[in-house]
C-alpha cells in the first residue's frame, strides 16, 4: 500500500486545524462572566478643586500717612479689636488739642451768655417796678407825662436787651454743640489712624514694612476668617445635574493624600463657566480649617445617591453608548445564547460602571466583560466565581 505523500499530510493537518478553529469560534460554548445585583451601591460624581474661604479681607487705612507701628504678621491668629498697625498722627493731635480748646472757649462764652442773661433779667425785672410806679404817680398826677414815658421807654429798652440775651444765649449754645460735634470728628478721625482686625482672623499676606507711607484705601493686611474656609470644587456639568445642597462629599487634600475628609455641599452657584462648562461647587469642611493652605488643590467626591439594589455594567462591555441619552447596547445570557440587548442606563459609577434602568428581558444575564469570538446565536456558559 502507497504510503501518504508529505504534502497531503500537511494538508490534511491544515484542514484538521481549520475545523478545529471553526469549532472553537463558531459551536463551542463560549465560557462568559456575568454582572451580578449590588446593594446600597453609592453614586458620586467628581471633580477638581481649591481651598477656598467665603470671607476674605484686604483692610487698610482710609487716609494717608507713614507707618510707625506693626503688631501682626502673616500667618499670626487675631482676634475682633486688635490693634495692627498705627500710623503717624502728630498732626491729627494737634488738630484735636485745637478742637478741645474750642469746646473750652465756646463753653466759656455760654456761661457769659447766661451771666448776661441773670443781668438783663435784674434790669428788666427793676424797670418794671420803676415803670409801674411811674404810672401810679403819673395817675395821682404826681409827676410829669414827660416823665411816665420816660419810665414806660427804659422798660421797653431793658426788655429788647433780655431778647437780646437769651438770643445771645442760644447762639453760644449753638457754639458749643459745633465745637463739641468738631471735637467728636477729630477723634474719629485720630481712631482712622489706628488698625483694628474687624474679625476673628488669621493674617494671609503683610502688604507693607514699618515706615511706609501707605495712600488711602490701599491694602495692607489680608485677613481671613478661618471658620469660612471651604472647598471650591469644579464639576462637569454632563455630571453635576443631581448634586444638591446637604449631599455629603469625600475631599482630598494635595498636601494630605492618603488622608479622606468629610464635607457637605453647601452652596451650588447659579451661573456655570462658560469656557470650561463646569459648576461651582462649595463643600463645607470642618477638618480642613486645622491647618490649611489658601489655593491648595484638592479632589472632590460627592455622592448623588444611593441604589438601594442595581445591575452595573462597565462601560468597556457596552457598544454603541450614547452618553446623552444614557442608551447603548449590552451583551447577555438568554436561554444559553449569546445576544445583543439595547438598555436604558440610569446612573455612571466613579469606576465608570453604568446601572441598567429598563430594556433588560426576564431572566436574562448581562455580560460585564466582552471575550473574543462574541457572536449572535452562539451558545455560552457562565463562569461560577469561586466562593470566599
Amino acid at each position: 500500500m502507497k504510503k501518504p505523500s508529505g504534502k497531503l499530510l500537511i494538508m490534511l493537518v491544515l484542514a484538521g486545524l481549520a475545523f478545529g478553529g471553526f469549532y472553537i469560534s463558531r459551536k463551542r460554548p463560549i465560557t462568559v462572566e456575568i454582572a451580578s445585583y449590588e446593594k446600597s451601591v453609592p453614586i458620586r460624581v467628581f471633580g477638581l478643586g481649591t481651598v477656598e474661604a467665603r470671607i476674605v479681607s484686604k483692610i487698610g487705612f482710609k487716609l494717608s500717612s507713614s507707618i510707625i507701628e506693626l503688631n501682626a504678621d502673616e500667618g499670626q491668629h487675631v482676634r475682633k479689636g486688635d490693634v495692627l498697625a498705627r500710623l503717624d498722627a502728630s498732626e491729627q493731635k494737634a488738630r484735636l488739642a485745637r478742637a478741645k480748646a474750642g469746646v473750652l472757649a465756646a463753653r466759656a462764652a455760654l456761661e457769659g451768655a447766661n451771666s448776661a442773661i441773670l443781668k438783663a433779667r435784674a434790669v428788666l425785672a427793676q424797670k418794671r417796678r420803676t415803670n409801674n410806679r411811674k404810672k401810679a404817680l403819673f395817675r395821682k398826677k404826681t409827676i410829669s407825662a414827660e416823665a411816665a414815658e420816660a419810665a414806660k421807654l427804659e422798660l421797653d429798652t431793658a426788655l429788647a436787651e433780655f431778647r437780646i440775651a437769651e438770643s445771645s444765649r442760644l447762639s453760644a449754645r449753638a457754639a458749643l454743640e459745633t465745637a463739641l460735634a468738631q471735637e467728636e470728628l477729630e477723634k474719629a478721625s485720630l481712631d482712622q489712624y489706628v488698625l483694628k482686625a474687624p474679625f476673628d482672623a488669621i493674617i494671609v499676606e503683610r502688604h507693607m514694612e514699618l515706615g511706609t507711607v501707605v495712600k488711602a484705601g490701599e491694602p495692607l493686611f489680608t485677613l481671613v476668617d478661618p471658620s469660612s474656609v471651604w472647598v471650591l470644587g469644579h464639576i462637569s456639568e454632563n455630571r453635576s445635574g443631581l448634586i444638591a445642597i446637604g449631599q455629603s462629599a469625600k475631599i482630598r487634600l494635595r498636601s494630605r493624600p492618603h488622608d479622606l475628609y468629610d464635607g457637605k455641599v453647601v452652596r451650588i452657584d447659579i451661573e456655570s463657566d462658560r469656557v470650561t462648562e463646569e459648576r461651582r461647587v462649595y463643600i463645607s469642611c470642618k477638618d480642613c480649617r486645622k491647618k490649611f493652605n489658601l489655593g491648595e488643590q484638592a479632589e472632590v467626591y460627592i455622592t448623588t445617591a444611593i441604589l438601594d439594589r442595581g445591575l452595573l455594567v462597565p462601560e468597556n462591555a457596552v457598544d454603541d453608548f450614547d452618553e446623552r441619552r444614557m442608551k447603548g447596547t449590552v451583551w447577555i445570557v438568554k436561554d444559553g445564547k449569546l445576544r445583543r440587548q439595547p438598555v436604558t442606563f440610569g446612573h455612571r459609577t466613579l469606576d465608570a460602571r453604568l446601572s441598567i434602568r429598563s430594556g433588560l428581558p426576564e431572566n436574562a444575564k448581562v455580560l460585564k466583560k466582552l471575550p473574543r469570538l462574541l457572536r449572535e446565536g452562539r451558545s455560552a456558559k457562565i463562569r461560577q466565581e469561586a466562593k470566599s
